[in-house]
């Protein structure tokens, strides 16, 4: 018994290392684990295997981050508005009763556009203005709220042109006389007219001009569409009396100094400048006042010349033609005026500024009997005519009294 039982475990060893050395190699086509047998890289560990362990952060790149790229500086600055426009005074302007007329007249005929009072040549500013000088000297009057006209007009699609009168300012040069132009006997200079206390900040001195400045910046701020200029120019009169402080200067290069500032504060503004009609028949700056036509206009979008036929001397030879009695031939006058200036500005490269000019409205009853006419709707077109004939497209009335005849204006063309 005892040897067949070792026979038997004999032959059991025998047959188990048989069956090993079988399934060494195995079957290469043996099924893998079941879905129901996990495998050993399944068993779960601090984060499921199906899912990747996060790798390090990537090291940021050395690439700047974008900024952004600067806006192009601004140059075209002229409006898209073919102004067809009236002078309004600063009390017209805050006069509702005045204005309900004038935004009828807008509303219903080709006016378009109103030049109003910022600073008038009494050198008062036609609001409260915060300009810190302006506070300080008081040289200031309530007559309208700027913001709310403001509004009200361009409500009604109207252009709103804010006037500076530059110079002529007898309020803030009286009260800073160290800035005015001197009378060389003493004193201030004053207009050579009978009872005349005109008074005028000297152009030469630059503090007057950062005055002037502030005024236009802050008005435009407050949503004037366009600063125009006026009084951009040195006083008339007996010039061996006037003191500037200086010698040696040329007017016109002070003038225009003061426009390329006017420019630099203020660049992407529409700008405008007054002068006078008969710098566009007289050559260079003849008037000895600081206006030249072919350089006056190089930083300016707009300048009016006030082709006033009233202004202009009997027998005033304009491109050619003599005038007798200007006041009496207002087409011509302001025809020849607009021709010479067109002639003299196409020899220009790059000029700048447009004309835009500003026509008679008011009745010259200062001159010589026989030598003035009583100025109406006839006048009014015969001078706008003339400006369409000269090529331009562009004019505004001035009347001081903002007396206008509202039946020169044709119906609504805008």
């Amino acid at each position: 018994m005892k040897k067949s039982r070792i026979k038997w475990i004999v032959l059991l060893g025998l047959f188990f290392l048989l069956l090993i050395s079988c399934g060494k190699g195995g079957d290469k086509n043996a099924p893998g684990p079941t879905p129901d047998k996990p495998s050993i890289s399944s068993v779960p560990t601090e984060q499921p295997a199906s899912v990747a362990a996060p790798s390090k952060k990537p090291t940021p790149s050395v690439m700047p981050s974008p900024t952004a790229t600067p806006a192009p500086p601004k140059t075209g600055t002229k409006s898209n508005v073919k102004v067809k426009g009236l002078y309004l005074t600063g009390w017209t302007a805050g006069s509702k009763e005045k204005m309900d007329g004038f935004l009828k007249l807008a509303d219903e005929t080709e006016i378009n556009a109103f030049v109003i009072d910022i600073k008038n040549d009494d050198g008062i500013v036609s609001y409260a203005s915060k300009v810190s000088e302006v506070e300080k000297n008081e040289t200031f009057e309530k007559k309208y709220d700027p913001k709310a006209l403001i509004k009200t007009l361009h409500d009604k699609g109207i252009y709103v042109i804010g006037r500076v009168v530059c110079f002529r300012d007898p309020a803030f040069s009286k009260k800073n006389p160290d800035r005015a132009v001197k009378n060389k006997d003493g004193g201030l200079w004053k207009e050579e007219k009978k009872n005349a206390e005109i008074t005028w900040l000297n152009p030469y001195d630059k503090r007057n001009w950062t005055y002037v400045l502030d005024i236009a910046k802050e008005a435009a701020g407050m949503g004037f569409d366009e600063i125009q200029f006026d009084y951009i120019r040195f006083p008339y009169g007996n010039r061996s009396k006037m003191d500037f402080g200086a010698e040696g200067f040329v007017k016109h290069e002070v003038i225009n100094e003061f426009l390329a500032r006017a420019r630099q504060e203020m660049p992407d503004k529409t700008l405008s400048a007054d002068i006078f009609g008969i710098v566009c028949v007289s050559p260079e700056d003849t008037e000895d006042i600081g206006q030249y036509l072919e350089l006056i206009g190089k930083d300016m979008d707009y300048i009016s010349p006030m082709t006033y036929p009233a202004l202009y001397a009997r027998g005033q030879i304009v491109n050619g033609v003599k005038f007798p009695n200007p006041d009496l031939d207002p087409y011509n006058v302001v025809y020849q005026t607009l021709l010479m200036a067109k002639k003299r500005i196409s020899k220009e490269e790059d000029y700048r500024a447009e004309v835009r000019p500003f026509i008679q409205a008011f009745s010259a009853s200062w001159l010589d009997k026989g030598s003035w006419q009583t100025y109406g709707a006839k006048q009014y077109r015969q001078q706008i005519q003339a400006v369409t004939d000269a090529g331009y497209d562009q004019w505004i009335l001035w009347d001081a009294n903002n007396r206008y005849d509202f039946s020169a204006f044709q119906d609504n063309l805008h």
